[in-house]
């Protein structure tokens, strides 16, 4: 699913219009209409008091526009029109005019005015700012929206909180609407998504309004969402004579004393996801956990006891997963730092691997193209510097992924991949998998991947939208705070299972017309 910036939106409206041959108003009603058959199949007539606060623009006129069919679907109104300028939409004017008809007279809010008094029980539909907001709020507006995030009551945004900026970092954090629900026209907005400005939309759905599909189709967008029927669509089926060596041999090398679980983890999770074969290199000290710990898995041990202190061996494999608890040592960085001048075959690079590629940078120009690189956001802090906001943050990975021709995978709510210009945002997991070794595991399943010929880059999607999946399953079946990696990987298999079920309509997007 694309996410599309405002001048995106902007045109996505101008070309429906056109292309279906209405006026904005009536695109204004459709956007009303699908407001209240949302809030009417949950409130089914419930005699709360519903207070709707509406800016001048268009936002403001889907507000309005709500409130009259509200009101004629029996609904108790209390409508307030937020009066911050002198300009008004003609939209906006329109659907005042027929709120007028109908003999409801709006509350006019303004610098002079008393905050209005919300009574305990009633909801809020904030309609004050739409997407073209590009600067901070008045002070008495300010006010307002901090009165109403005081109240804590139940407030739906209509598109998006006001007071947010839709493609950049939003300074006046008290100025914005904290929504318990946003209804997003058509597609959702990147701010859902990070952690600056997730918290002032805690749940979000999509509503179809009926934009061409063309021209939904058609654009290009630099942001998307991956999601079940984007994976499947790519997946390969297995072959019926197909054997283990089909699937690719996979190298994993990690592990030091004290930490040889996270390399257990990364090759338990490899395997778990489908490589034929996995080659585990560790230091001695690892040797019998892994043979007892993981049976399917081959040993290779380097001549250091407690860490790794030069990587040696043989074999030619499909791809290599490197740096799961294996240590910042000196002498593992050397070995490290030889190991990454001389390789040539496919890398995904974990943990301590991506520490040692921040001590020395100069290292980056060695990788091969497409190298997947898992940062947690504290390594990833280490590897581009510091931010002061997620905007500048996905700035700097998209930089650096151009740079370096890699693959970053941002991990955390909503795992997010770059890759040059473009961000995929992960729609599985929870918060239950912010726990020891969850990312070990998602850099055995992304290697795994790759050993099945996947495209790296596809691997990365396919391999966080898995790990998310797997996660998923384990909560629904342990709770968020049992949850372990161990259980992530647990529940590979199922999350195979629940994939090739088939697509399956998120309930947050619009179902698709036939």
């Amino acid at each position: 699913m694309k996410i599309f910036n405002t001048q995106q939106i902007y045109a996505a409206d101008q070309y429906t219009l056109k292309e279906q041959k209405i006026k904005s108003i009536d695109l204004m009603e459709r956007a009303a209409l699908s407001l209240f058959n949302w809030l009417h199949l949950r409130l089914e007539g419930n005699p709360l008091k519903i207070n709707l606060f509406c800016g001048i623009g268009n936002n403001g006129g889907d507000g309005l526009a709500l409130a009259r069919h509200l009101w004629e679907h029996g609904y108790s109104i209390e409508v307030y029109i937020v009066n911050f300028s002198d300009k008004r939409s003609e939209d906006f004017l329109e659907n005042l005019k027929k709120l007028k008809e109908r003999k409801i007279w709006p509350n006019y809010i303004d610098e002079s005015s008393e905050l209005p008094i919300i009574g305990p029980g009633e909801i809020i539909i904030d309609a004050i700012f739409g997407i073209g907001l590009n600067r901070k709020p008045d002070p008495w507006v300010s006010n307002l929206i901090q009165s109403i995030n005081k109240s804590r009551l139940y407030v739906l945004s209509v598109d998006i909180p006001s007071g947010l900026y839709m493609d950049k970092h939003t300074d006046h954090i008290k100025s914005i609407i904290e929504a318990n629900m946003v209804l997003s026209f058509q597609v959702p907005k990147l701010i859902f998504f990070l952690p600056d400005t997730n918290v002032y939309c805690k749940e979000w759905e999509v509503l179809d309004i009926g934009l061409s599909p063309t021209y939904l189709q058609d654009t290009e967008s630099k942001v998307s969402l991956i999601h079940k029927a984007e994976v499947l669509q790519r997946y390969k089926y297995r072959e019926k004579f197909a054997h283990k060596g089909s699937y690719g041999h996979s190298l994993l090398i990690g592990g030091s004393y004290g930490k040889i679980g996270a390399v257990s983890l990364a090759s338990r999770a490899c395997i778990g996801s489908g490589s034929g074969l996995v080659t585990t290199y560790i230091p001695k000290c690892g040797y019998i956990p892994l043979q007892l710990g993981v049976p399917e898995v081959m040993v290779l041990t380097d001549t250091e006891e407690k860490e790794i202190g030069k990587i040696e061996f043989k074999l030619t494999p499909t791809v290599i997963g490197i740096g799961m608890g294996m240590g910042t040592s000196k002498k593992t960085a050397m070995a490290f730092a030889t190991f990454i001048q001389h390789n040539k075959q496919p890398l995904v690079i974990d943990a301590d691997g991506i520490n040692l590629l921040s001590e020395d940078l100069s290292l980056l120009a060695y990788l091969p193209s497409k190298t997947v690189i898992t940062p947690h956001p504290g390594e990833l802090k280490r590897l581009l510097g510091s931010w002061d906001n997620d905007f500048e943050k996905l700035d700097k990975a998209k930089r650096f992924s151009k740079d370096t021709s890699c693959i970053l995978i941002i991990k955390g709510a909503n795992t997010t991949v770059v890759y040059q210009d473009s961000i995929y945002i992960n729609t599985s997991g929870n918060p239950g998998m912010a726990t020891a070794g969850s990312g070990d595991v998602l850099a055995g399943i992304i290697t795994s991947l790759i050993a099945q010929q996947y495209e790296p880059l596809f691997a990365s999607k396919f391999g966080v939208y898995l790990h998310g999946l797997s996660g998923d399953i384990a909560a629904t079946q342990l709770g968020l705070e049992a949850l372990t990696a161990s259980s992530i990987i647990n529940t590979l298999g199922l999350a195979f299972k629940e994939l090739l079920a088939g697509p399956e309509q998120s309930p947050k997007e619009p179902a698709k017309k036939d």
